[in-house]
């Protein structure tokens, strides 16, 4: 004796997996939408305080500060694209990192050896460190040198910034000495810059989470380069 399908039993089935499906959607469109509502709402209050300044200065203000904001900017294109020049000129192997590009190259007398896709760790003001100052940390623009060459087998000691950052508690600084804390291959540049790879352990072993002002490239990209790279070598950012 057969039994009987229950097909009333799939459609409704199948009617509540969809209702679940659209329910997620629609609460995914509503996030977005919220998440727009909240950038276009930041932007019209900056307009509007950045009009009420202006307007409450006079014709002699107004004309100085609008001249004095190109001024600025004009002097760091200035500043960005001599940097790209000079790396583009050396003769000598280097490393040029392209920030606002998201690449990094190895290369010599304008030849590029190697690209390696880069990210950039994002600008950060911390407030009163443990040493009581505040602490304003830039994303790098310039040239540096490379003053240590470093892999997993050496220790690094995880600074203050990054517990702040993160906000986790800072643990003694024995604790935060760890071997690997930079990944399989980092460097570390004149001016504290770091240009390093995703470890394993520590508190940077997050794939979402870049040290700021820093930059994180794939390790088997430094690997392929390593060889090549050595303290003092020029590394340009632009």
């Amino acid at each position: 004796m057969s039994i009987p399908a229950r097909p009333a039993v799939v459609v409704t089935r199948r009617r509540t997996e969809r209702r679940v499906v659209v329910a997620l959607l629609s609460i995914i469109i509503l996030a977005i939408i919220a998440a727009d509502a909240f950038v276009l709402l930041k932007r019209f209050r900056y307009q509007a305080e950045s009009d009420r300044l202006r307007n409450g200065m006079t014709s002699i203000e107004r004309e100085r500060t609008d001249l004095l904001l190109a001024s600025t900017e004009k002097r760091s294109q200035v500043m960005v694209e001599l940097i790209r020049r000079q790396a583009g000129g050396d003769e000598n192997l280097h490393l040029a990192v392209a920030v606002d590009s998201g690449f990094m190259h190895l290369q010599r007398d304008g030849a590029r050896l190697r690209d390696m896709p880069i990210q950039v760790g994002a600008e950060r003001v911390l407030g009163a460190m443990s040493a009581g100052d505040s602490l304003h940390l830039a994303i790098p623009r310039g040239t540096r040198t490379i003053e240590r060459i470093i892999t997993a087998r050496d220790s690094w000691v995880v600074p203050e910034l990054v517990y702040r950052d993160r906000e986790e508690e800072l643990p003694p600084l024995a604790e935060r000495r760890i071997r690997g804390a930079l990944g399989p291959y980092a460097l570390i540049l004149s001016g504290g810059t770091v240009i390093y790879s995703l470890p394993e352990t520590g508190p940077l072993a997050d794939s979402t989470y870049v040290l700021p002002a820093a930059i994180r490239a794939n390790a088997a990209d430094l690997q392929a380069v390593f060889p090549n790279l050595r303290a003092g070598m020029r590394v340009y950012f632009y």
